[in-house]
């Protein structure tokens, strides 16, 4: 298995990895930008949140004596996201059941 991943990094230069980082970032911060919908917002914040676990995991397999690190940390990274989403969801189906929309635009007051 290990040389497998080192036959795979071999022929994925760490800016391969970075790139498509780059990109999986700029996406979701465009469209957490430019969307009005709650839910897609929340989508665009998980790839941003996917694009930065990418970008550890590949320093962390490039860099030597970084061990595991980086895997452990995307682990956290990702049970705090969803820990996230939960209580993201759990907000914006309150706000559906009381004003009847998930558009940011129209929820511009926490009063019920």
């Amino acid at each position: 298995m290990q040389q497998l991943v080192e036959q795979l990094n071999a022929q994925i230069p760490l800016e391969g990895y970075l790139t498509v980082a780059a990109i999986m970032f700029a996406i979701g911060a465009w469209g957490a930008l430019i969307r009005r919908n709650a839910v897609v917002v929340f989508m665009c914040v998980e790839l941003m949140i996917n694009a930065v676990n990418l970008t550890l995991v590949a320093f962390a397999d490039f860099l030597p004596g970084a061990g595991g690190a980086g895997a452990g940390y995307t682990v956290l990274i990702i049970a705090i996201a969803a820990a996230e989403v939960a209580v993201g969801l759990a907000i914006v189906l309150a706000i559906f059941r009381t004003r009847r929309t998930v558009n940011i635009d129209e929820v511009d007051s926490l009063r019920g």
